[in-house]
């Protein structure tokens, strides 16, 4: 039993092939280049992409759902976005410079971290908190200028947590807080405090930037209930213009957007030109296909051999008009291998040896004399002459080197 394998490599399954081969490559370039935005960000650390008990991704989608623009910074930011508050929430261990070379238009919220935690060994993207973070690891992440004098206390225990103004205006409720974390000390200005007093949201009074002493007002933790979620809002609102949007850096956490060639060839202004260099190769791969036969390869400028030799005489001779010169060199040729041919006598020459070829001709049924075939070449002027004289002696010679077969 036989079976067709004629049509494995058709046209048709070449070219499939071919698509998908390119559709693979460029689909994987997209993915280089693209790769850090398109990673979802739910890691378990405390930022805006995180849905652990740590992160921040509820409160900005809170913030999204009740019509507050959100911005997710990885990189330079629009003029829009640049005047709105601009959220940092660092990790335990950041150095501080990161936030002192931040530079913002708008209000500047640190969220100061508070717990140490580890990955949940059953569910992924959960954590488990093993203990609060020393007070010295958690103000180290502020530059040292801010950090002079400033003051973290912790009241031991969990309770309900009461947020006012310092004129006693209310700001909401957290039904609940565990170890509730506050800040004070010289320079430092109470903008949002707990039903004792104490500052839980305080700005600098030199930089004007704003911290958050607790981040269990703003995590997931503490939105799971609808009274902690508006006393996030309102907390947001104190410090945010009307209107302004809420950005949420996640630089800190290593999600910058970083400008690789590859990317710089998927964006404008470089894009026109990358479509460009695309149209270019697939005329180029079109040309490829359809061409017949193999490529030839590239002849020398000057050729070696014989026929060259051969093909530059005959150059020469065209170029100076004298092809006509050639017929009568040509027929004494014609005539000396017909005599060899025909076993003519060596020492005749001239009209003797004509005399013999044309007897020899006659009887043979030759259809010219050699003689008159001399005296046609040696009065040839034209090109055309040289052509019917050269066609009559190859006949001629045919005729003769047959009868002598």
């Amino acid at each position: 039993m036989t079976t067709d394998r004629s049509r494995a490599f058709s046209p048709m399954v070449m070219l499939v092939l071919v698509l998908v081969g390119c559709v693979s490559l460029a689909g994987l370039g997209l993915l280089a280049a693209y790769e850090p935005e398109l990673r979802s960000g739910d890691n378990g650390q405390g930022h805006a992409l995180s849905r652990s008990a740590v992160g921040f991704a509820a409160v900005a989608r809170l913030l999204e759902e009740s019509g507050t623009p959100v911005v997710m910074r990885r990189g330079a930011l629009s003029a829009t976005a640049g005047e709105g508050l601009l959220v940092l929430t660092p990790a335990l261990g950041t150095s501080p410079t990161r936030l002192s070379d931040i530079e913002h238009a708008g209000p500047v919220l640190v969220v100061l971290p508070k717990w140490v935690t580890i990955p949940h060994p059953a569910r992924r993207s959960w954590v488990r908190a093993v203990g609060e973070a020393p007070d010295v690891a958690v103000l180290k992440v502020l530059p040292e200028p801010w950090r002079q004098g400033l003051t973290l206390q912790r009241r031991p225990g969990s309770a309900s947590v009461r947020l006012a103004r310092p004129d006693g205006r209310p700001v909401g409720v957290q039904p609940r807080i565990e170890n509730l974390a506050t800040l004070s000390g010289p320079g430092w200005i109470p903008v949002v405090v707990d039903d004792a007093g104490r500052g839980v949201l305080v700005m600098n009074q030199k930089t004007g930037v704003y911290v958050l002493a607790d981040p269990d007002f703003l995590d997931t933790a503490g939105m799971k209930t609808l009274a902690g979620a508006r006393a996030a809002i309102e907390l947001l609102s104190v410090i945010r213009a009307q209107g302004v949007p809420v950005v949420f850096d996640l630089t800190l956490h290593g999600f910058e957007r970083s400008l690789n060639p590859l990317r710089l060839m998927l964006e404008p202004p470089l894009l026109g030109a990358t479509l460009c260099l695309l149209a270019a190769l697939i005329l180029v791969g079109v040309q490829a296909a359809v061409r017949f036969g193999p490529a030839q390869g590239q002849a020398r400028a000057v050729a070696l051999g014989k026929r060259a030799l051969a093909d530059n005489t005959a150059g020469l001779v065209r170029m100076a008009r004298r092809e006509h010169r050639m017929a009568a060199p040509y027929a004494e040729m014609v005539r000396a291998e017909a005599a060899r041919a025909v076993g003519a006598p060596r020492g005749l020459e001239g009209d003797e040896l004509d005399a013999v070829l044309d007897r020899l001709g006659a009887a043979s049924g030759a259809s010219h004399r050699i003689s008159n075939l001399i005296e046609r070449a040696r009065a040839a002027r034209t090109k055309a002459d040289l052509m019917e004289v050269a066609r009559d002696l190859y006949r001629w010679r045919l005729e003769m080197m047959r009868e002598r077969r």
